[in-house]
């Protein structure tokens, strides 16, 4: 008995980091429903039914796992296009993304009226994003700005992918951030490519040692390891309660599909270096440690794939019969009404 419980304690990292079984159970779930949502999109968007899906397989791991690090009834986050993983975990439902893709009334992103991957929920605090890159690194650090100036225990957590890093809004805001000490996490899921700009065409360093130029830390973390981007963002997180500011997290992956469903990604990259990376994929592996925890089989594995697929299916056909927009809904949500509620003109 003494021998098993020293291997369980050796095997059972995530006991270690002071996640119980239950809530590793709840990540893989995540995980696997965003890999079978963003499945089913893709389905639907070569069938017709939607016009247009940007992916986010490979990366499932790293974002529900980022998610489950920090308050999800606190804390604001700033999520970039491919997050679905990381929504969902945060109290998204597959029906409200689904009546996103399907461009429905009923979206409570944007009311059917922006792209898809464009999130956006007042009641689960996460900050509506726009088209254009990285603007939401700016904004994070603003809501951080708020919650040092108003002494709230709260952080704000933003997202982008490595070509994002880039752009002047990314340094602005990294800037501003150190300079202040404001409680933002900053997490760049690199995975190899801005759209179809490998990474050597990109970046001559790391993403993460540009923290240092800011004053602040810089890690990089295998995204492909759920509880080692756990650790991170939970570290990171306690740091910017305690006041010592922000961190940037790299988090190392791999987009295992196109770009999107307009991107032919075999014009830039082989089937072979996919199908490479498939072998890194970070749902699998996360699934094989909760089985190697003696936590998980295949016969449960497959109950809970045939349970998502229904939840899927039932969100599909919600969101596909739901009504379209009214045209005279395009000036709801643009002018605030008397009792501060967003009304159309009148």
């Amino acid at each position: 008995m003494k021998e098993q419980e020293t291997m369980t304690s050796k095997t059972n990292r995530h006991e270690q980091l002071g996640l119980t079984d239950g809530q590793v159970l709840d990540m893989y779930k995540y995980m696997v429903l965003a890999r079978k949502f963003d499945e089913r999109n893709l389905l639907l968007q070569r069938a017709g039914k939607i016009n247009f899906h940007v992916s986010g397989i490979g990366q499932e791991a790293c974002q529900v796992a980022a998610a489950f690090a920090l308050d999800r009834e606190k804390d604001y986050f700033l999520p970039y296009y491919r997050d679905y993983g990381f929504v969902m975990a945060v109290g998204m439902t597959p029906r409200e993304l689904m009546l996103s893709a399907f461009a429905k009334a009923e979206d409570p992103n944007s009311g059917g009226r922006q792209m898809p991957g464009h999130f956006g929920s007042k009641r689960l605090r996460i900050v509506t994003g726009s088209s254009p890159v990285t603007t939401q690194v700016p904004h994070a650090v603003g809501i951080a700005l708020a919650a040092k100036m108003q002494k709230k225990d709260f952080v704000t957590f933003v997202t982008f992918g490595e070509g994002s890093s880039n752009q002047g809004d990314f340094h602005e805001g990294c800037n501003f951030a150190g300079v202040h000490k404001l409680p933002v996490i900053l997490m760049c899921e690199n995975n190899q490519y801005a759209i179809s700009v490998p990474i050597h065409k990109q970046l001559s360093g790391k993403v993460s040692d540009r923290a240092l130029g800011y004053g602040f830390p810089g890690i990089r973390v295998d995204g492909n390891d759920a509880l080692a981007v756990y650790a991170a963002v939970k570290e990171a997180r306690e740091r910017a309660i305690r006041g010592e500011g922000p961190t940037l997290i790299e988090s190392m992956m791999y987009r295992l599909s196109p770009h999107s469903t307009s991107d032919n990604d075999l014009a830039y990259r082989t089937k072979e270096e996919v199908e490479e990376n498939w072998k890194k994929d970070g749902v699998a592996r996360f699934k094989n440690y909760l089985i190697d925890c003696g936590l998980w089989d295949e016969a449960r594995d497959q109950d809970l794939i045939a349970q998502l697929n229904l939840e899927i299916k039932e969100a599909t056909e919600s969101a596909d019969n739901a009504p379209f927009p009214k045209p005279e809904d395009t000036l709801l949500h643009v002018y605030a009404s008397d009792e501060g509620g967003a009304q159309a003109w009148r």
